[in-house]
């Protein structure tokens, strides 16, 4: 397993917009095989930061989704609306592997 780690940069006048965003992701990674375990949004604090985490069985199985994320409508769309609204300042992508205890 491969959990993808999303640190925004976000505009805090825009957190709205967003949230909205994050709330068009969710189904679309867990449509292409991940499990989105949601996006993390501004409380105490800095007010631009934001993270989202997702997991896909393996890093091919994530290659596999951005591949096909750039040909699907609604992820097209949900690129757009990030772009229409410039809710989105800049954003890094870390890869980490889950430890879950012994087995």
């Amino acid at each position: 397993m491969i959990t993808c780690y999303l640190n925004y940069v976000i505009d805090p006048y825009k957190l709205k917009e967003f949230e909205h965003y994050a709330n068009l992701w969710i189904p679309l990674v867990n449509k292409f095989g991940g499990e989105h375990h949601g996006y993390f949004l501004p409380s105490e604090g800095a007010n631009n930061k934001a993270l989202a985490l997702f997991s896909f069985p393996s890093l091919a199985a994530y290659e596999e989704y951005r591949t096909k994320s750039l040909l699907d409508a609604e992820c097209m769309s949900a690129f757009q609306y990030a772009e229409d609204t410039k809710c989105i300042l800049s954003y890094d992508r870390s890869f980490f592997r889950p430890v879950l205890g012994q087995s």
